[in-house]
């Protein structure tokens, strides 16, 4: 029978990848055209012009976003 492990809560993970946007692609939705069809989720758009520090990370999936010039 095989075995099936399971990551813990407190088991280290690796951080979280940063997806790089230019003002070119605003305004920003997630998901992002492109994406494959078995990972979307409602579409979303995210106000990351407005952001301060110019970040946004969608509530549905996670992905984190960063505006670049």
């Amino acid at each position: 029978m095989p075995t099936t492990t399971f990551q813990s809560a407190t088991e280290k993970t690796a951080p979280p990848q940063i997806i790089d946007v230019k003002s070119a692609d605003l305004p920003l939705s997630c998901p992002r055209p492109g994406d494959e069809l078995w990972n979307m989720h409602p579409r979303v758009y995210l106000p990351i012009e407005q952001a301060p520090d110019h970040e946004a990370v969608c509530p549905y999936c996670g992905a984190h976003y960063r505006l670049t010039t």
